[in-house]
């Protein structure tokens, strides 16, 4: 039997499970209060707050950290990385403490090792944000020297996928899927044949619930240099407070969302409308990649916990394929059973270098 510890943390929580093989002993949603995160500035000061909040949580389940056999973290923004489990390395853990979106992801990978450093077990992040599988024709923009990268929900992407396949009795290498994934930044993915072909990062396909999702370059540059912002400054305005449905409504908070719609909110409906057409028109677009020949379309994340929110989503795309509703996550599941097949022998895990995945064209002197 083998006990494995998963953390996945988040912006304002932290999930915990500990699983026995293949059963969950707990699995808990830490909630982080504002006026606990306030005091720290930046994410990685959250570190030791975060691992006390663990620590307490399993021994309150009477978990001792002896008797685990591994701990898995959530994987932060990486250099590309296959999909899988990696052994945590001081290479990894550099490059997340100097990467500059100050994503809580990072965390995990941090939070695994130390946790498994106080057990004297493996550390490891499985499918992180990073995983790149996708064809060379979707990397490609207008401007040589900018390609696109695969950063998104690839860890609860991948999960719903092979649920999907699982209960249907469907092979992964036989379908096409696409999978939405619908959190606090919105992001889409194209599975063919148990690959992630493509994938929508939250910056440039739909506007979230604190996302900006994709703007207009020439507006975006001209707001930038109008108000003389710095890099951070830049970044922080297409996340957080000031994008998305926070920066158009003052709340991120869908359930409020739908109340304010059911108040006779005209804004508010408008807003919300139109984050689900974006969803549905960029499912749409991965469509195409595949000539429409699309098994099956996946609606996961918090927001489809919603009725109405998905309902519009799927009067708009059902045209294409069916569509299956998995609210929620399924990460903490895929974190612990991903990291079972490695210490069982079935897989082995990958090595961390922070290799960067060269341009498939160099700009032209």
């Amino acid at each position: 039997m083998y006990r494995i510890l998963a953390i996945n943390p988040g912006s304002s929580s932290t999930k915990v499970a500990v699983y026995e093989d293949e059963k969950p002993i707990f699995s808990v949603n830490l909630i982080h209060s504002k006026e606990d995160l306030i005091l720290f500035k930046k994410t990685e000061e959250q570190f030791e707050y975060r691992k006390n909040a663990i620590l307490k949580i399993l021994a309150e389940y009477n978990i001792g950290i002896c008797s685990l056999c591994a701990v898995v973290g959530r994987g932060g923004i990486l250099n590309p990385v296959e999909s899988g489990a990696y052994r945590i390395n001081d290479r990894m853990l550099e490059a997340l403490y100097d990467c500059p979106k100050d994503n809580a992801s990072r965390l995990g990978a941090f939070l695994a090792a130390e946790i498994a450093k106080m057990a004297c077990v493996p550390a490891y992040v499985f499918d992180s944000v990073a995983v790149d599988e996708m064809w060379e024709l979707t990397r490609l923009t207008g401007l040589p020297g900018i390609e696109r990268s695969s950063i998104g929900h690839a860890l609860n992407m991948k999960a719903v996928a092979r649920n999907w396949a699982t209960v249907n009795g469907k092979p992964m290498e036989e379908l096409n899927l696409i999978v939405a994934h619908l959190g606090g930044g919105i992001t889409l993915s194209l599975h063919h044949q148990g690959k992630m072909v493509d994938m929508i990062s939250d910056d440039e396909g739909p506007f979230g619930p604190e996302r900006s999702g994709m703007i207009p370059a020439r507006k975006l540059i001209d707001l930038i240099f109008s108000k003389g912002m710095t890099k951070k400054e830049a970044f922080d305005c297409l996340q957080g407070k000031g994008a998305g449905l926070y920066g158009m409504l003052g709340t991120a908070d869908t359930i409020e969302v739908e109340s304010r719609i059911a108040a006779g909110d005209r804004e508010a409906l408008l807003c919300y409308e139109s984050m689900a057409f974006d969803v549905a028109k960029y499912i749409g677009l991965l469509a195409t990649e595949v000539s429409g020949q699309v098994d099956q379309i996946i609606l996961t994340g918090g927001t489809a916990y919603s009725p109405q929110f998905t309902k519009w989503v799927t009067d708009r795309v059902s045209f294409i394929a069916p569509v299956d509703i998995q609210p929620g996550d399924r990460e903490l599941e895929a974190m612990a059973l991903g990291i079972l097949k490695v210490l069982r022998g079935e897989e082995q895990p990958k090595t961390y270098t922070h290799a960067e995945r060269p341009l498939l064209l160099k700009k032209k002197e």
